[in-house]
């Protein structure tokens, strides 16, 4: 059967996907849930429209993002967190608070999906965070205090 997918759904494909799977896993799972359409004519043309128009602001933030991320290249960010005595954090800095501090401090909004962060930060400390836009990229460095 023939489907667009309304949401991602792992192993499967990304949101407004066209797919084939099997009648009873659409019929069964993906349809009831909310998670796929049948993909009709009429529906697929409106796939494509609201498919490219999407990429057009996705490719339109992207250009945004990328003059405003060259003024990361020198720049210390500061984030306190509570630390034990060995310097460790109590709680994790991961993406989004990333994310969040660089809003509030330097007043760009940036999605989590650009940072590059191998794995959550768990020690006090200098760090360098990769930014990728695109083709481009930027590090910054990150200052993790107590």
């Amino acid at each position: 059967m023939k489907i667009i997918l309304l949401k991602d759904v792992p192993k499967i494909g990304r949101k407004y996907d066209i797919k084939n799977v099997s009648d009873g896993y659409a019929q069964n799972f993906l349809i009831p849930r909310g998670l796929a359409k049948i993909a009709t004519n009429e529906i697929v043309k409106e796939v494509e429209e609201t498919k490219k128009r999407r990429d057009e602001k996705q490719k339109i933030k992207e250009n945004l993002l990328d003059m405003e991320i060259s003024k990361l290249k020198d720049t210390v960010l500061e984030i306190k967190s509570k630390l034990n005595d060995k310097g460790h954090l109590f709680a994790s800095i991961r993406k989004e608070e990333v994310s969040k501090e660089l809003s509030k401090k330097l007043k760009m909004d940036i999605d989590t999906e650009y940072i590059q962060l191998e794995h959550p930060i768990k020690e006090a400390g200098e760090h360098i965070i990769k930014i990728k836009i695109g083709k481009r990229d930027v590090e910054f460095k990150v200052l993790i205090t107590g």
